[in-house]
């Protein structure tokens, strides 16, 4: 495609909406300078100037502030920060907070849920700030929650969890998994994946000290009967009983055993692994 072609009509939209801007009397020419930046700023994507296409999408959500056409504004601001993921992670950033500040002024909190989980995803993925990540998804779920949109907000809490584990802030992780198992245990659809919440949850018992993981393990068998019967917490109780007779190869044979069934994934290795160097701790600490 031809990219200089499309940048030079892009460059001119801009003009011609910025001579509209210039020379407006009324609401209409305004209007028209909305629509012929939008289109500057879509002739910039397809040029693959992401900068100048957020740039573009910025000066129409600015008009369209002053028409007082909030929606249409917020519209603009997400998709200019749909532009700036490609550039400028931060400036997507700064885009996304502008609408989701439109979005929450009209009562439209599970759009903003949706953008914040946007936010969150680009603090994981471009800027790497886990904790600034853990706050957008916190954010999220409490608006979801507001709306009753459960499902949704249990799906961000598990995100908070698995980072709050990670960051070893493992009593925010343990409250979360708790509280999202035991909603999955009432339903018959979400019912089989309580036992890997449960299982998280004992991990995270375990990191803090084993007689908790213990008493915890007892807590979800009466609380939730099948987790008896599961791999995980047949995993979990051969670990307890590795990690009290001090025994590594015990402890890392059981773990073998259920990754060769059900694969690892990283969060569950980097757990098993932090509880494994407490034995081996303790036993540099006997010789």
């Amino acid at each position: 495609m031809d990219t200089s072609g499309k940048q030079a009509e892009a460059m001119a939209l801009l003009a011609e909406a910025e001579r509209k801007v210039k020379n407006s009397q009324g609401s209409s020419k305004i209007e028209e300078a909305c629509e012929i930046y939008a289109r500057a700023a879509n002739m910039f994507k397809m040029a693959k100037n992401w900068s100048a296409a957020g740039n573009a999408f910025c000066q129409a959500a600015q008009l369209h502030l002053q028409l007082q056409s909030k929606h249409d504004a917020a519209t603009c601001f997400v998709d200019a920060g749909n532009a700036f993921k490609k550039a400028d992670p931060q400036e997507a950033i700064n885009c996304l907070m502008r609408a989701i500040e439109i979005y929450t002024d009209m009562g439209r909190f599970t759009i903003a849920a949706k953008h914040h989980i946007s936010i969150a995803e680009i603090y994981e993925t471009e800027l790497v700030d886990v904790e600034k990540a853990i706050a957008h998804y916190e954010q999220s779920a409490d608006y979801y929650k507001g709306e009753e949109s459960n499902s949704s907000a249990n799906k961000c809490l598990l995100k908070v969890a698995g980072y709050a584990a990670q960051l070893e802030q493992y009593q925010k992780a343990i409250d979360i998994y708790e509280q999202v198992g035991t909603s999955a245990m009432d339903s018959p659809l979400l019912k089989y994946s309580a036992k890997d919440y449960f299982f998280k949850a004992a991990l995270c018992h375990f990191c803090i000290d084993m007689l908790n993981a213990k008493l915890a393990v007892q807590k979800y068998e009466e609380l939730f009967p099948a987790f008896s019967d599961s791999r995980e917490c047949k995993l979990i109780k051969k670990l307890l009983e590795a990690h009290e007779e001090q025994n590594v190869d015990s402890y890392t044979e059981s773990v073998k055993e259920y990754d060769s069934i059900s694969r690892l994934d990283q969060w569950l290795t980097t757990m098993l692994l932090r509880i494994k160097k407490t034995i081996q701790g303790d036993e540099e600490d006997l010789r």
